[in-house]
């Protein structure tokens, strides 16, 4: 099986610019890849190509930014968040084996309809902060982010809101969000190694992938660079934005 075999050389094309676009974004403000990425990919190739997709170049992407500042600084920011991360780890764990018993899309809705609005009113001008670190909120934020994550692989939203309420410098956001992402990244391939979707014509095309995603990921990095902390944390209020209502189009549409 060659590559060019898999796809049309248009589905190709396509496939490498929504890669690219979504490595783009990632590489400016940390997260969305996996959002962009399906829905992209969903306009013209079946839902479980889409998916799979996502899967590799989401795990690579993710890895380079977790340990971009060293490993050190990687064990320091698990440190630094660990009631998020196992809380997180917890309930994502519950939240997949609820799958089949309880409706994704209701959980999609109340997650949206709150980070929409934090969003919101955060680029009308009021200013939500958390001057100190807050461990029950953390641990608040981590369970929901987690639930969520293991309902309906979606964990990047409440994790932004709550990095961004923080105001978190920029290249320790950046840093927090791939290790927090890294570790549902590698969930995401063992759930769907044993699901089929990443099978050996999937697995081909989500690893062709990986370099646009990657070369998106440093253009954006290149960007990150040239702009300060007020306009990233804008940038990364408007991509939570339209990952919320994207959700709620989910919930409510499907």
């Amino acid at each position: 099986m060659t590559l060019i075999s898999i796809l049309s050389p248009m589905e190709w094309a396509l496939a490498f610019g929504v890669l690219f676009i979504a490595g783009l974004i990632k590489g400016m403000v940390g997260f969305a890849m996996p959002m962009i990425s399906i829905s992209g990919l969903s306009m013209v190739l079946p839902p479980d190509w889409a998916l799979a997709g996502l899967i590799i170049p989401t795990l690579v992407t993710n890895g380079m930014q977790s340990f971009g500042q060293g490993v050190r600084a990687a064990i320091t920011s698990v440190r630094r968040f660990r009631v998020f991360l196992g809380v997180g780890l917890v309930f994502l764990l519950i939240g997949s084996q609820l799958v089949t018993r309880v409706d994704p899309d209701t959980f999609l809705l109340l997650i949206a309809v709150p980070v929409a609005l934090f969003a919101m009113v955060q680029l009308l001008g009021w200013q939500f902060t958390l001057s100190v670190p807050s461990m029950r909120i953390e641990a608040a934020t981590g369970a929901v982010a987690g639930f969520v994550g293991g309902m309906a692989g979606v964990w990047g939203p409440p994790t932004v809101a709550y990095l961004t309420a923080l105001n978190t410098p920029k290249t320790d956001q950046m840093r927090v969000q791939g290790v927090i992402y890294g570790l549902g990244a590698i969930a995401l391939v063992v759930a769907h190694v044993t699901s089929g979707i990443l099978r050996s014509e999937t697995l081909v095309f989500s690893l062709a992938l990986v370099a646009p995603g990657v070369m998106g990921m440093w253009a954006g990095g290149l960007l990150q660079d040239r702009i300060d902390q007020a306009m990233f944390r804008r940038i990364t209020l408007i991509v939570l934005l339209v990952a919320a209502l994207n959700l709620l189009r989910r919930a409510l549409m499907g």
